[in-house]
């Protein structure tokens, strides 16, 4: 029996290191790139439609952005604003999608790309897994905002970007160990401090305006703005493993499922409360995954799953992008679990009024 493989959505000219899904517009967002090398790999990030083609989730290509010498290597959304971790620097782009005007045959023919944000329209992507070229008539356009450098090490390098809850800071880590907070959209730093010693690996913005971190110090710490609140050390808190490297290269959570990535390029779904695994396919990628992303459950998210439960997206170096889906499991409806309660109790009513004449 063959080893399970999962469907190829889209493979771009480069590397992916980054995964977004916008839920309001079904837009896949994945970046990447081969960055300063004169190798001739380009570098940018590419905003694919998503649409349910024939019963089954297709991707298709509608813009490409280039970020020139730069590769984006991390990316956090808040509604149609885009922070791209390039090399030691944010950049804030904001994307919007709009009904193609017409145009005459001449102006078609005559339009050419000036530059990254006037790069329009469709671009012709390679069919795969069911992927089609894009709805005619809708365009998408990028607009460059602001950058900033978010990281000052000798060999400096962003290595996560996140918004807080209501979308109006921005939370930077890389590899000098600070913790950078900037106001959005003009990126003004509020608030800088050390937070690990080396190298910062995520960090999460909660609402009550607590921060969490974790590094390759082996430590999460959770910070109230630059107070530390508590702390965790994984030889100290965790199962000791000696000699053994970390596996898990990224991670996604929907609220009730967990996906996880690994450097070996497997990918796998777990229900999050019991880490019961749902979903398992080995080196699905032959590589290391570097992000993975679910498809929403708002938004157009009900709409593009189908009959699935979720839909798990994941992107490595091997410059693919693949789609996990899982069916749907059985369950009892609810209707019918009320329409047997009901019964139930009238059935409990009629043998007590049987055996206890008078009992009502």
């Amino acid at each position: 029996m063959g080893r399970r493989r999962a469907p190829e959505l889209y493979r771009a000219p480069f590397p992916l290191y980054a995964l977004q899904v916008d839920p309001s517009t079904g837009l896949l967002i994945a970046a990447g790139g081969g960055g300063a090398a004169k190798t001739g790999i380009k570098n940018g990030v590419h905003f694919l439609q998503l649409e349910q083609i024939n019963g089954r989730l297709g991707a298709s290509l509608l813009h490409s952005h280039d970020t020139e010498t730069r590769a984006t290597m991390n990316l956090a959304l808040a509604g149609n604003i885009l922070a791209a971790g390039q090399d030691a620097h944010c950049h804030l782009l904001r994307f919007q999608t709009h009904q193609q005007k017409g145009k005459t045959k001449a102006e078609k023919a005559g339009s050419k790309e000036q530059g990254p944000r006037q790069r329009k329209g469709a671009v012709p992507v390679e069919k795969k897994s069911g992927a089609e070229t894009h709805q005619e008539g809708i365009e998408l356009t990028v607009e460059n905002l602001q950058a900033v450098q978010t990281d000052f090490s000798p060999d400096p390098f962003q290595k996560v970007v996140c918004f807080n809850h209501d979308n109006t800071l921005l939370a930077t880590g890389g590899t000098d160990g600070y913790v950078r907070i900037w106001k959005v959209p003009s990126l003004e730093k509020v608030l800088e401090f050390r937070a690990h010693e080396g190298e910062i690996e995520d960090l999460a913005l909660g609402p009550d305006g607590k921060l969490v971190t974790v590094g390759w110090d082996l430590k999460a710490s959770v910070w109230q703005k630059d107070q530390l609140v508590t702390q965790l050390h994984w030889q100290e808190n965790g199962p000791t493993f000696s000699n053994t490297p970390y596996r898990y290269q990224a991670c996604s959570e929907s609220g009730t499922f967990l996906g996880l990535g690994t450097v070996t390029g497997s990918v796998a779904i777990y229900i999050a409360f019991s880490l019961q695994r749902l979903y398992y396919v080995r080196e699905a990628h032959g590589i290391v995954v570097t992000d993975v992303a679910f498809l929403p459950e708002k938004g157009r998210g009900p709409e593009l799953l189908g009959f699935h439960e979720t839909a798990l997206f994941s992107v490595a170096v091997d410059s693919r992008c693949q789609l996990h889906l899982l069916p749907s499991r059985r369950s009892v409806p609810v209707w019918l679990l009320l329409v047997l309660c009901v019964g139930l109790i009238v059935t409990t009513i009629v043998l007590l009024q049987t055996v206890f004449p008078g009992f009502l």
